[in-house]
């Protein structure tokens, strides 16, 4: 079967690879439909590695370079290990990323995502660029039969969306800012209007992303490049949102985001960066601000199901594009590079 393997940077090999054998006790092996190419996986092929073990093997999954890359993914339960009871060969599934110990102190309060040994599917063991991939169980969601596998692949970046909104808390009747209009920013976006904000606010230069967060349900955007964002969202809200999302993972935009939130306010960090960034922390000492950082999600997957079952949310718009695994460094990595003003989520079909 083919796969998207990871080597280094700039270096995704797609290649034949053995199928991955019976699962064993606790595992389930689900043929793989439609994968995401997330914005992880892009930070690994420009500036990896991030999350990808190079030097030594993972505390958990004894996992290491090079790694079948993807985890935004959905498919078809094919097998089952011994001792699994909470799925069946068929069902369809759009499963967790998270590969955790259940041991320590943050998974025994199940917040399962700040695991000492956390691994990410595709990052830190072999993941779903590839028609076949083995999986805990404990990973598996079942979607509606009505619920097609493209629209089921986006279920894992929601639930990332629908942390970070808990994260803050938004509480009904917020006003909140989002930098980026990304997947991640777009789906926060349409998470801090279905929590019940009051106005929403995106930051982006993109023009085709700017239309995209319009349509999604954002009051305003405003483009920094065109004025200054900071004095313009101290206008509209009156000192400063309640609530700041950020989204895009960059040093420049992290202060900025401390800078939006009113006095007393909560930024919320949902980016990964690819080098540090740098704060004055009398910005938060003298207002009271709060930031917190978010991570995946824990509790939130069956949610983000819900929501898209019962049509509050509709994330189907978020995808631009649907690529073949022959086509992912041309048509994926680099498109997703080169053209971003034309790309939200871009998909691929494993075999």
């Amino acid at each position: 079967m083919k796969a998207a393997v990871w080597y280094g940077k700039k270096d995704v090999r797609v290649m034949d690879v053995p199928e991955p054998p019976s699962p064993k006790a606790g595992w389930v092996k689900v043929k793989v439909e439609w994968c995401g190419i997330c914005g992880s996986d892009l930070h690994e092929y420009l500036a990896g590695p991030i999350f990808i073990p190079v030097d030594m093997p993972h505390a958990l999954t004894g996992g290491t370079a090079p790694v079948i890359l993807g985890h935004e993914f959905s498919g078809v339960v094919t097998e089952i290990g011994p001792n699994v009871t909470n799925v069946k060969v068929g069902d369809r599934v759009a499963p967790d990323a998270c590969q955790v110990c259940w041991e320590c102190p943050r998974c025994r309060e199940n917040r399962y995502s700040l695991c000492e040994k956390l691994a990410f599917t595709g990052l830190m063991t072999d993941g779903a660029f590839t028609e076949y991939v083995n999986v805990p169980a404990y990973t598996m969601y079942k979607i509606p039969d009505n619920m097609s596998y493209e629209v089921a692949a986006l279920i894992e970046p929601l639930a990332v969306a629908m942390h970070a909104v808990r994260r803050a808390p938004l509480v009904q009747g917020d006003t909140a800012v989002v930098m980026g209009a990304g997947t991640i920013g777009l789906a926060t976006l349409m998470c801090a209007k279905a929590a019940g904000a009051s106005t929403v606010y995106t930051v982006e230069v993109a023009r085709a992303r700017k239309e995209y967060a319009l349509k999604a349900g954002a009051t305003a955007v405003l483009d920094p490049t065109e004025g200054d964002v900071v004095s313009r969202i101290r206008e509209l809200t009156n000192g400063g949102a309640d609530v700041v999302f950020e989204c895009v993972g960059s040093d420049k935009t992290a202060p900025v985001a401390v800078e939006l939130a009113r006095s007393a306010g909560k930024v919320v960090i949902v980016g990964i960066f690819e080098k540090a960034s740098s704060l004055n922390f009398n910005a938060l000492s003298f207002t009271e601000k709060e930031v917190k950082g978010s991570l995946a999600y824990y509790g939130e997957f069956g949610s983000a199901i819900q929501l898209v079952a019962d049509g509050r949310i509709n994330v189907e718009p978020l995808i631009t594009g649907k690529i073949g695994i022959e086509e992912i460094v041309e048509k994926g990595f680099e498109e997703l590079v080169n053209r971003k003003e034309e790309n939200i989520k871009i998909l691929v079909r494993p075999f």
